[in-house]
C-alpha cells in the first residue's frame, strides 16, 4: 500500500468514525463517509470491501490494543490491576469520545456488529474480572457478588458524564482528566472496601 492510500484509508476511517459516531451506523451511507473524506466511493469497496468491513477497520485502527496486550495480568497484583483499568478506560474515553459513542450505541441497539465489539474490549473486562476475583481471594476486597462488583465498576468507568443531559446537575468547573481518574480509583476502590496497610 502506498503512502497516498494509507492516508484516504486513514481519512475515510475518520470521517466514518465521526459520522457513525454522531448518527449511528445504520443512518450513515457510504456515500456520506465519502463526501466527508474527500474520497470516491469506490475507495470503501477497495480498501475495506464495504461498510460492515469498515466498521470492524474502526476497531482494529483506533482501540488502544497495545496497552492492554502489553499488560501481563499476573505481574500486576489486584489492587494495581484495578487501578491499570480504571486509567486506561478512562484515558481512552477522553481521547476517542466518537468510538465510545459508537460502542455505546451498538451495545444498546444489540446489533449484530456488537460482536465484533466483544472481540476488542472483552479481554480488558476480563482481566478486571479476574483481579476481583483474584483480589476477594487475597482479602484485599469485599463483595458479595462478583458480577455485581464487575458491573458496577464497567458502569462507573463509562458512564457518559459529561453529556449536554447532566448540565443542569454540574455545580463544578470540569475537573483535569487526572483528577477524573483519581476519584473515581478512589471511588472504586472504595466500593470494594479495599484499604490500604
Amino acid at each position: 500500500m502506498t503512502t497516498g492510500d494509507a492516508d484516504i484509508k486513514i481519512r475515510i476511517l475518520s470521517a466514518a468514525k465521526k459520522l457513525f459516531a454522531e448518527n449511528g451506523f445504520d443512518k450513515t451511507t457510504v456515500r456520506q463517509i465519502c463526501e466527508e473524506a474527500g474520497a470516491n466511493v469506490a475507495l470503501v469497496s477497495y480498501h475495506f470491501g464495504g461498510k460492515e468491513n469498515m466498521f470492524c477497520a474502526l476497531f482494529d485502527h483506533y482501540f488502544p490494543h497495545n496497552q492492554i496486550a502489553e499488560i501481563d495480568p499476573t505481574l500486576l497484583n489486584p489492587v494495581e490491576g484495578v487501578k491499570f483499568i480504571a486509567r486506561e478506560v478512562t484515558n481512552f474515553r477522553y481521547s476517542d469520545y466518537q468510538l465510545i459513542n459508537i460502542i455505546q450505541q451498538e451495545v444498546i441497539m444489540n446489533t449484530d456488529r456488537i460482536k465484533q465489539i466483544r472481540k476488542h474490549v472483552m479481554p480488558m473486562w476480563g482481566m478486571l474480572r479476574n483481579w476481583l476475583k483474584e483480589g476477594k481471594e487475597q482479602g484485599l476486597f469485599q463483595f458479595n457478588s462478583l458480577d455485581n462488583a464487575l458491573f458496577s465498576i464497567i458502569g462507573v468507568l463509562l458512564f457518559h458524564r459529561n453529556t449536554e443531559y447532566w448540565t443542569i446537575l454540574h455545580e463544578e468547573e470540569c475537573p483535569t482528566q487526572e483528577v477524573i481518574i483519581e476519584d473515581l480509583t478512589s471511588f472504586i476502590l472504595g466500593g470494594l472496601h479495599y484499604r490500604e496497610e
